[in-house]
């Protein structure tokens, strides 16, 4: 059992940057994949970055490729995403995500095994 709470999110105008973090809670935190996704109102869940067991290999969507990264560290149980030249269109609930299976969260949110609670990003002047 893993669980996850996201925290940072808040107002940013575009251009911005702003950093979330994912507090992880379990024994075997090591053992999981970590991902990135956000939900944005009236659209489905999307894929936003993931992070191998190790940290070791990371994948990002094009929609945010060259501007956000995914990072973790272990020894704080922690996962972070760097949010950089913010877009309005960036705007969303942001949610951590945990797998067992190594990488394949970015095929979608069903392969999902933990979810955090979400955090608010609003991107707007």
């Amino acid at each position: 059992q893993v669980q996850l709470v996201e925290a940072g999110g808040g107002l940013v105008q575009p251009g911005g940057s702003l950093r979330l973090s994912c507090a992880a809670s379990g024994r075997d935190f090591s053992s999981y994949a970590m991902a990135w996704f956000r939900q944005a109102p009236g659209k489905e869940r999307e894929f936003v970055a993931t992070i191998s067991w190790n940290g070791g290999s990371t994948y990002y969507a094009d929609s945010v490729k060259g501007r956000f990264t995914i990072s973790r560290d272990n020894a704080k149980y922690m996962v972070y995403l760097q949010m950089n030249s913010l877009k309005p269109e960036d705007t969303a609930v942001y949610y951590c995500a945990a797998d067992r299976s190594n990488m394949r969260l970015r095929f979608g949110a069903s392969f999902a095994e933990f979810w955090g609670q979400g955090t608010q990003v609003t991107v707007s002047s």
